[in-house]
């Protein structure tokens, strides 16, 4: 590796120094001790928000208070299928994602495993608080959800 000018705040060159082994002249200019702030990743000055993702054994990342979130369930309606905006009734194995993005949750399906998605006919709705995500897509699932007939 070669060696890099260090330039002070006016652009002048910094007086040469020996590294800084133990961090003390960091933590002395900083009044915090020598080490890492965080144990997590940083974006835009402040730390990822995480929630637990139920029965899943995991976390995801929640995107903040207005940050996109969603939550994913592989359903099976029951005779009537579901009716979507785009392409009417869709039936037989289908994935049901319910999504939060800028206080409005929506509820979409698609064919198991294909790319398309359509918005299911009136899954749109205000959410004002983001927590509520898991409600709205336990309910969603519960009414959708009818391998039995």
């Amino acid at each position: 590796m070669g060696e890099q000018a260090v330039t002070g705040p006016d652009g002048t060159p910094a007086p040469e120094q020996a590294p800084d082994a133990d961090g003390e002249q960091a933590a002395a200019a900083t009044g915090s001790p020598p080490g890492p702030a965080t144990a997590g990743m940083i974006a835009d000055g402040a730390a990822a928000n995480e929630v637990e993702v139920p029965g899943a054994g995991m976390t995801a990342d929640a995107g903040g208070a207005t940050g996109s979130q969603s939550r994913t369930t592989d359903i099976v309606p029951g005779p009537g299928g579901v009716m979507t905006d785009e392409v009417g009734v869709v039936t037989g194995e289908l994935t049901l994602r319910t999504e939060f993005a800028d206080g409005q949750v929506t509820l979409r399906v698609q064919y198991k495993d294909a790319d398309e998605w359509y918005v299911v006919t009136g899954g749109t709705a205000s959410l004002s608080d983001p927590a509520g995500l898991d409600a709205v897509h336990t309910i969603a699932v519960g009414l959708l959800n009818r391998p039995e007939g």
